[in-house]
């Protein structure tokens, strides 16, 4: 039994499949993955996380950035080797399978479904926010019955979250109908947002008082690591890049640069805009506005045209992240159902689209009603807590693969092995326990549900049974 927890397939055998079954459409190229990647980073982390880590870290919230970005960054380096050596769907699951076993990829791949499906809901209640607020400035205001999620506003009734739905659902059908036509709305929202951020940094900067940095560290270190955990969340979809490495063109040449760079060009933003916000308001006065700190920033600072097109821009921001991260999350499922862990459903490409559309829209509506029905604040932290588990894994599985396979032919090689790697695993790790031990708790149930779905389904169901008919 334990031989066959630990069964592996081969990466030649991997991207034969790949080959031979996949009829996803090759459509992009390095700067589309770049883009892939600041569509997925740039959305929630900027537009709203940056209030709350403000009121927990005070101006050093640019520290908490700078550790949660190498956390991510040395996990980057250590996926950007796996993407170009094994370049098939399925991201961090793909590896593990590769190169730690089949319970273990099965393991990650089920905390992905977590990572990815909760990323999307969450992303949809702050989105639906937004929205609402850009529609109260024309006078315009949803019944109070479908603005929220029941209970989640004191004082109103509320029983579902409507535009929360409804933008899962458009992302839905553009995802359904081809990654080209995905790729090309992506690319144009990716330029407006990027546009707009860059644009805060021009307007705000004349406005910054170096007097306001000071306390620097209001919280101490605690406070600063208890915020890293928090933003950590602005960073989840880099990973996702690696997800479509069989729509890449040259996936060995052009998954590396699109991983590290809209990692590097992401981090420089956050690290910017934070210094900015915090020397232009003191940062206790981000708890009047927690939801929407980057306009008011602007607000304060008398520039409320700046602060509408800021609020346009965060739409934007949070529609790609919900795009790229639906995308991953079919990606992840359809490799996990050609190999026969998953049913065959999932894996299901659809003639003219080339796109697993029976997957898409079966994700699209759960994460859809999570969105409309489900307080998602706290849930927010088992996201960081599923990516956090993988990115350890994906750092573990480079430096087994480089013991066991020293000599297979690799595009982009991880510096530095197996210094980064340990190094992604410290750091990720650390953060964990930022979390704290309720959401620990949560994760290890969630788990636990896989591991009863493995031994039930998907042990016997794999690929790689010996018995299987």
């Amino acid at each position: 039994m334990a031989n066959s927890l630990f069964r592996r397939t081969s990466i030649p055998a991997m991207q034969a499949t790949a080959a031979k079954g996949s009829a996803l459409s090759k459509e992009l190229g390095a700067f589309d993955l770049t883009m892939l990647g600041i569509g997925a980073i740039i959305g929630t982390g900027i537009f709203v996380l940056t209030g709350t880590g403000a009121l927990t870290a005070g101006p050093a919230l640019t520290i908490s950035f700078i550790i949660a970005a190498l956390a991510c960054f040395f996990a980057a380096l250590s996926y950007a080797e796996f993407a170009s050596t094994v370049p098939v769907s399925g991201s961090v699951y793909t590896y593990t399978y590769a190169t730690l076993g089949e319970f273990i990829a099965f393991i990650i791949g089920w905390d992905l479904i977590l990572e990815y499906l909760l990323a999307v809901s969450a992303v949809s209640v702050g989105w639906s926010g937004y929205f609402q607020s850009l529609l109260g400035g024309f006078g315009i205001n949803l019944p109070t019955a479908l603005s929220a999620a029941p209970g989640a506003v004191q004082g109103a009734t509320t029983y579902f979250n409507l535009p929360a739905f409804l933008i899962i659902m458009l992302i839905t059908f553009l995802l359904s109908i081809g990654v080209k036509e995905s790729k090309r709305v992506n690319n144009v929202m990716v330029v407006i947002k990027v546009s707009v951020v860059l644009l805060f940094i021009a307007v705000a900067v004349t406005y910054v008082k170096p007097v306001n940095w000071q306390p620097f560290t209001p919280f101490g270190f605690d406070g600063v690591f208890a915020a890293a955990a928090l933003v950590f969340f602005a960073f989840i979809g880099f990973d996702a890049v690696a997800s479509a490495a069989e729509e890449t063109k040259n996936p060995k040449r052009d998954l590396p640069r699109g991983i590290i760079f809209s990692l590097l060009i992401c981090t420089l933003l956050y690290v910017i805009v934070s210094a900015i916000m915090t020397g232009v308001v003191p940062f206790a006065q981000f708890a009047q506005a927690v939801d929407h700190p980057i306009s008011l920033v602007l607000q304060l600072s008398g520039q409320n045209w700046v602060a509408g097109l800021v609020d346009l821009g965060a739409i934007l921001g949070m529609t790609t992240v919900m795009l790229v991260m639906l995308y991953g999350q079919t990606r992840v499922m359809f490799a996990m159902s050609r190999d026969g862990l998953m049913p065959k459903i999932f894996s299901k490409v659809n003639l003219k689209t080339h796109t697993p559309l029976r997957a898409t829209w079966i994700f699209g509506i759960i994460a859809g009603l999570l969105g409309g029905l489900i307080r998602l604040d706290e849930l927010a932290k088992l996201v960081n807590i599923g990516t956090l588990s993988a990115f350890i894994l994906v750092s573990v599985a480079v430096i087994v693969l480089r013991v066991k396979q020293p000599d297979l032919p690799r595009a982009f090689r991880c510096p530095a092995v197996p210094f980064i790697p340990i190094l992604a695993i410290l750091f990720c790790g650390f953060l964990i326990f930022q979390l704290g031990q309720a959401t620990i708790i949560r994760f290890i149930i969630w788990l636990l549900i896989g591991v009863v779905i493995y031994f039930v389904y998907s042990r016997k169901n794999s690929n790689l049974n010996p018995d299987k008919k």
